[in-house]
């Protein structure tokens, strides 16, 4: 029994000792994730019975060796799998390379060459070794008469001549061969590099196989160089027409190798994200010293700071203007598929992407969104109208966060951002700012100053809101304005005027909804009065 298992070890020890085979995946498809991509592949070797060592080349430069998956008929058992950018083996290269096997073809010749000249050097150099020896036994015979002796010197002379100009001929192509050789190698040392290079990633796999022949691997892993990014393209006729959204996607990978006619998936998943559900624990109360924070003067105005300046855009704002080339983008159908935890899109046709971490644009789908429009303005923090399109039932579509470009009545205007996880049920799509709506926000000097009272200081400040409607068609106009709101209580504030606004007292916001015709001009006048500590001073009002 003991004999059996010492056999056994030493086979499997020459097994894995024989030379390792080689192999090269292909990639056939990706699902590409925002930060990371799943990739499949698919090698083919040719394999002996028993076990063997396999080595298979273009897999991704890194990647998370615990998501391998190796699928295999089964007549071959997978013993282990190892993941190695450093695979030291005098077999490392493989000899299929057909720029490799070349040079290696020529390499061999050239030996050969060297080889036939050092022999007919060494016919030579014995020969001239052993004319000389034979001028030794002339010279010692002295039975030879002089004429004999002359011929045999004459003899002896030309012959050892042609031998040693041959024997410097001989050389003379050794040199040239040599240099030869040396480029040769010069050349296949910068071809095992760049080979080396381009196959940095390589899987190691010990297999058992049971029936000699052609075995198909499919191969399955993570790698977190790829990721994808959503983007669109809003264009508008006019304020009377749907929107036209083109659904794109920006993919991109540095992978280590090029994808060639890959079957493409996209997904909004994140396959490296924390899957275990959360334990909640015992929650205990202490004490801190957040309270004494607004006994500081600088917090206090901070904090003042933060609730006066409540008002934002709900989407960005228009970038730039002008005229803008747009990309080719190759148009592709893409059946985009909600499942219970992502949005995932299926791209109907192979595609090529490079791995050289560069964008490249692929069209998803096109979509008509039907948009009732309206102007925004909120002059307090920006001086000029903005046009929504507002989107109901959005959900339907798809959609994800990321950047849009809007091309409006045929121009390219900006940029502005699609945040589709919100909470309420209209969708509002900045289309850039108009120029044609003039909006102005004043001070009215008179109604406005500072009192002092005792021990405090009163400012009132009063400001009148001109919007004028230039375009030749009626408009719906959203304008905000706010007051300022007290984070404590020797701050004191009273909205004197609100020209008639919706008026949200937790957020200090105030709301008028406009109908304007054309070339109408309305004015709103607000008002409000801010009392506190003479001592004290509030730096944002």
């Amino acid at each position: 029994m003991k004999k059996l298992l010492l056999i056994s070890v030493l086979f499997s020890a020459i097994s894995f000792a024989q030379k390792p085979i080689f192999a090269s995946a292909k990639v056939k498809a990706a699902t590409v994730y925002f930060n990371a991509a799943e990739i499949q592949q698919t090698t083919s070797v040719n394999l002996p019975i028993g076990t063997s060592e396999i080595v298979i080349k273009n897999v991704a430069d890194y990647l998370n060796e615990n998501t391998v998956q190796i699928g295999a008929p089964n007549s071959v058992t997978v013993l282990s799998v190892q993941f190695t950018q450093n695979y030291i083996s005098e077999y490392e290269i493989d000899e299929t390379n057909p720029a490799i096997k070349k040079v290696r073809d020529s390499i061999t010749i050239v030996n050969k060459e060297i080889a036939k000249i050092q022999i007919e050097k060494v016919s030579n150099s014995k020969t001239v070794d052993l004319l000389d020896k034979n001028q030794m036994v002339a010279g010692a015979n002295t039975g030879l008469n002089i004429a004999e002796l002359m011929k045999l010197v004459d003899f002896y002379k030309a012959k050892r001549s042609e031998l040693n100009n041959t024997i410097t001929l001989l050389q003379e192509r050794e040199t040239k061969w040599a240099i030869q050789l040396q480029n040769l190698n010069k050349k296949l040392e910068i071809n095992t590099k760049k080979e080396e290079k381009s196959s940095n990633g390589k899987l190691i796999l010990q297999v058992m196989n049971d029936v000699a022949g052609n075995v198909n691997f499919d191969i399955n892993y993570i790698t977190n160089n790829a990721n994808w990014k959503p983007f669109y393209d809003l264009r508008a006729v006019s304020v009377k027409d749907p929107i036209n959204m083109m659904y794109k996607a920006q993919v991109a990978q540095s992978t280590g190798m090029d994808w060639k006619k890959v079957k493409l998936t996209l997904s909004s998943g994140n396959p490296n994200q924390n899957n275990q559900a959360p334990i909640l624990s015992q929650w205990f109360l202490r004490y801190g010293g957040y309270l004494d924070d607004f006994k500081n003067e600088d917090a206090l105005s901070n904090k003042l700071q933060g609730r006066a300046s409540g008002v934002q855009l709900e989407e960005e704002v228009v970038t730039s203007y002008g005229i803008k080339k747009d990309k080719a983008v190759r148009s592709i159908n893409a059946n985009d598929v909600e499942n219970q935890l992502n949005v995932t899109f299926d791209i109907d046709i192979p595609y090529d992407i490079l791995s050289n971490g560069k964008a490249h644009s692929v069209a998803l789908k096109e979509i008509k969104l039907p948009a009732t429009y309206k102007y925004y303005a909120a002059p307090r923090v920006e001086k000029e109208a903005f046009l929504l399109a507002e989107i109901n039932d959005y959900s339907k579509y798809n959609l994800l966060p990321g950047e849009a470009n809007i091309i409006f009545e045929g121009l390219y205007v900006g940029k502005t951002n699609i945040n589709p996880n919100q909470t309420t049920d209209t969708l509002n799509l900045s289309m850039g700012r108009d120029k044609k709506i003039s909006i102005l926000r004043e001070k009215v000097v008179d109604k406005s100053g500072t009192k002092f009272l005792s021990s405090y200081k009163e400012q009132t400040f009063t400001y009148d809101l001109t919007i004028r409607n230039n375009k030749k068609e009626d408009i719906q106009m959203l304008l905000k304005d706010q007051y300022p709101l007290s984070p404590d209580k020797e701050i004191t504030i009273e909205l004197l005027e609100d020209g008639n606004a919706k008026i949200n007292s937790e957020t200090g916001i105030l709301t008028w909804e406009l109908k304007m015709a054309p070339n109408e001009t309305k004015k709103i006048r607000i008002s409000y009065k801010v009392k506190y500590p003479k001592d004290k001073v509030i730096d944002n009002l």
